[in-house]
């Protein structure tokens, strides 16, 4: 668990996100002994989510033409709709469950490939094709990891060197989760309804997340140059 070198500090940072929520989950602990219930979820989903770190992908793969697919496609990736984790949260609460849980989906394993290849078939978008790109080629363009390319993250490069490993970011066991009754919809589903919702959104909104069109065929040009 991460650990906060000077406790006093409020100010969320990079460095103070994840340490902050582990003091706050001992504080918990602390005030509720054996009486309280965390969840810890992964990348939360679905429509009406201001982030875009998962709306990118399917109003993304829904244009169609070449899609810049990053990293290794056997790579796994984890998310939760949001609709999945309030149902669970209720239902918890209305049993008075206890206990610590990670809140994340999908029920089996899932690669970036079938992540990608799932949301082109549920979007039908047909004239959609993958280009994977290598971690070492985006680094050396100065991609951001998770916020240019949303469930990217690069296994070795200069970033991991920076920031340390965080694959087990995506790798997260949810067994227990799931056997306490986490129901978790079909990921064409979620997929679908985020674009749907994505569509009422004005076209010049600038997203937080996700590369340009430009800089995305920017990128594949310099691969095949």
């Amino acid at each position: 668990m991460a650990a906060l070198g000077n406790r006093s500090t409020e100010e969320v940072t990079p460095d103070t996100y994840g340490p902050l929520k582990a003091v706050c989950e001992k504080e918990v602990e602390q005030a509720l002994p054996e009486r309280s219930l965390i969840l810890r979820p992964g990348l939360i989903v679905g429509p009406y989510d201001p982030t875009d770190r998962f709306t990118y992908w399917p109003a993304r793969l829904a244009e169609g033409g070449e899609v810049l697919a990053p990293g290794h496609p056997k790579r796994r990736v984890q998310w939760i709709d949001v609709r999945d984790l309030a149902n669970w949260m209720l239902s918890l609460a209305e049993q008075e469950k206890t206990g610590i849980y990670n809140a994340v989906g999908p029920a089996a394993s899932v690669t970036m490939e079938e992540f990608l290849l799932t949301g082109i078939q549920a979007l039908n978008s047909r004239g959609a094709s993958l280009i994977w790109t290598e971690d070492t080629f985006l680094q050396q363009q100065q991609v951001e990891p998770w916020m240019e390319l949303p469930l990217w993250i690069p296994q070795t490069g200069p970033w991991v060197e920076k920031n340390g490993p965080m694959q087990g970011m995506l790798e997260i066991d949810n067994q227990k989760a799931l056997s306490e009754g986490l129901s978790l919809r079909p990921l064409a589903k979620t997929m679908q309804d985020t674009l749907t919702w994505d569509k009422t959104r004005p076209r010049s909104l600038q997203r937080k997340a996700g590369i340009s069109r430009e800089r995305e065929q920017q990128l594949l040009a310099t691969m095949t140059s």
